[in-house]
């Protein structure tokens, strides 16, 4: 993984410059494995992220906002009680290990100085958060129980002794020389970024390949010697935060990543890299557990609906044809005097061919001739109906995989406050059941909670991002002369400019917007219609969020991740 010793030693860094001797004025739990603190230090408030999800273990400064449950977990009433108003002292690594100290101090119930260890380990799909005692070494709670059936070797359940996790007896990359190095390097074996990782403790397999890639192909000499230029670099505390891309794949570090060719963005501070990296990716790791039935549900409509077109237009297709039946139909009463009875079919001129040819028509025998004829002009008839409603039908069907396609946009991106709405509207919708109540007395319906932004001109720019938001942010927010964005034939959010006057780079950024929170994400030069609002109208009877528009004018842009969290920390 990419935090590994050397991101831990650069974020500990980070945070002793802002928050030691600071104080803890908040914790928050806003999600079952991520924890929130407040600390006061420098006349300043400073949140600190800490983090066990599986996939995305870490811990920095963030200035990104979440939501508070409305009942606090067990864990985050603990440390409230034990760490919340505490003095955080001392930032410690273990070695170059991922297990980060916090040592905080405070006062006990009859007034003495109690110190508490706030111990954080950032180790993948074993990561956990633990409150230690410092004089008992008791374990007072953790994040994640770990009971003796599952480890005997490491117990990690309230009122045991804190015991680390199992030593590697790796070296400490920063303690090392020359000597040290090239006495761990067998180049015979091959892969020396691998004998680097299982050498010295604290490096990635990203970190070696980089040591390895700037040793070029040189002897082990060259290796050791690009080994410590790396590691003088990290106790120096010399860093080089970016994010290096390529088509596929997205990698972070505080190394200089030469070895990854590609596009490549740098970073003031490790914490606002991390808060960039992992921007999004922890919230849709929680969308996609708690919609993943929504999405399910909506891919299968859609597969539903693509296959009843089909067969609709096969009905429309046969339908088209029965203009056949009306000719047979118009020509036996032309020569109904012709026919005797009987006869299975009957030979007449077909008045409709310019060369003045015959057509055979075929009869029932059974059937007067005039019952032939009208048989083939029932026949006419309902395929006239039947093509009528076979195109209705493929119109209103067309317009369910428009809205689909919309819905399942809004889940990707869609926040998990977000998931509730959606599911309220597909469940008001038919799509699926109501979940039963518990037993509480229904509150007053909530209003839905719009995103805001500000713009490089300091305009407000508010954003739906679910069918509820949009038509609550279209319908009943804006104003008639307030400006209103989508992007063009392209499901996506509503986004409004607020008041008359602004700029045309405020214009372009709400477009911007606009293309970001829409199925055109990925795209370039994506086309952004704008109009007033009191050119935006919802047609009786349309599907929720649907609008029709006038007098617009489109504007061209690409989506830029970037400006739009820009924008958003604006708001702040």
């Amino acid at each position: 993984m990419s935090f590994d010793g050397i991101m831990t030693r650069a974020v500990i860094h980070e945070c002793e410059q802002h928050l030691l001797n600071g104080r803890v004025t908040k914790i928050k739990q806003p999600y079952k494995m991520d924890l929130l603190l407040t600390i006061r230090a420098n006349r300043k408030n400073h949140q600190l992220l800490i983090s066990a999800n599986p996939s995305f273990s870490r811990m920095n400064l963030t200035n990104a906002s979440f939501d508070n449950p409305p009942e606090p977990p067990m864990f985050c009433m603990l440390l409230r009680k034990h760490i919340e108003g505490g003095f955080i002292r001392e930032i410690k690594q273990d070695g170059m290990e991922r297990i980060v100290t916090l040592v905080i101090e405070g006062k006990n119930e009859i007034g003495d100085v109690s110190i508490k260890y706030l111990i954080i380990e950032i180790m993948g799909k074993h990561s956990n958060v633990l409150l230690v005692d410092k004089e008992t070494n008791q374990i007072l709670d953790s994040m994640k129980h770990l009971p003796p059936s599952v480890n005997r070797h490491r117990t990690i359940l309230p009122g045991r002794e804190y015991v680390g996790p199992p030593q590697q007896h790796k070296a400490n990359p920063l303690e090392v020389d020359k000597e040290d190095v090239l006495r761990k390097l067998d180049t015979n074996q091959g892969k020396i970024d691998r004998q680097l990782v299982q050498a010295f403790t604290g490096l990635s397999p990203q970190t070696t390949k980089e040591i390895v890639h700037r040793a070029g192909l040189g002897s082990a000499e060259n290796i050791a010697a690009s080994f410590l230029e790396i590691m003088n670099d990290v106790k120096e505390h010399s860093y080089y935060p970016q994010i290096a891309a390529t088509n596929d794949k997205e990698f972070y570090s505080v190394i200089e990543l030469t070895h990854i060719k590609g596009r490549a963005k740098k970073f003031d501070s490790v914490s606002e890299l991390l808060d960039r990296f992992h921007s999004g990716k922890a919230e849709r790791d929680r969308v996609k557990q708690q919609a993943h039935d929504l999405e399910r549900l909506l891919r299968n409509e859609w597969q539903k609906n693509k296959k009843k077109i089909k067969k609709l237009e096969k009905t429309v297709q046969q339908a088209e044809k029965a203009h056949e039946a009306q000719k047979f139909g118009e020509l036996l009463t032309a020569n109904l005097h012709l026919i005797k009875g009987g006869e299975k079919e009957i030979e007449v001129i077909d008045y409709y061919d310019e060369n003045g040819g015959t057509i055979m028509i075929p009869l029932d025998p059974e059937k007067t001739p005039s019952e032939n004829a009208q048989s083939f002009f029932r026949k006419y008839n309902k395929a006239k109906t039947s093509l009528e409603m076979g195109k209705e039908q493929i119109r209103q069907t067309e317009e369910e995989m428009t809205y689909l396609e919309q819905l399942i946009q809004q889940l990707e991106s869609a926040s998990p406050s977000d998931i509730d709405e959606i599911r309220e509207e597909l469940s008001e919708q038919g799509y699926v059941k109501k979940r039963p109540g518990k037993g509480r007395k229904k509150n007053k319906p909530v209003k839905p909670v719009l995103e805001k932004y500000v713009s490089s001109d300091g305009t407000e720019i508010l954003v739906g991002k679910n069918n509820k938001q949009n038509e609550y942010l279209t319908n009943r927010v804006a104003h008639k002369e307030d400006t209103w964005l989508h992007t063009k034939d392209i499901p996506g959010s509503h986004v409004v400019i607020r008041g008359e006057s602004f700029s045309e780079q405020t214009l372009l950024e709400a477009a911007n917007i606009a293309a970001y929170y829409s199925k055109a994400k990925d795209s370039a030069s994506v086309p952004v219609d704008y109009t007033k609002i009191k050119h935006v109208r919802k047609p009786n009877g349309a599907k929720p969020g649907f609008v029709t528009y006038e007098q617009q004018s489109t504007v061209f842009v690409t989506p830029d991740e970037d400006l739009v969290l820009k924008l958003r920390a604006s708001r702040n």
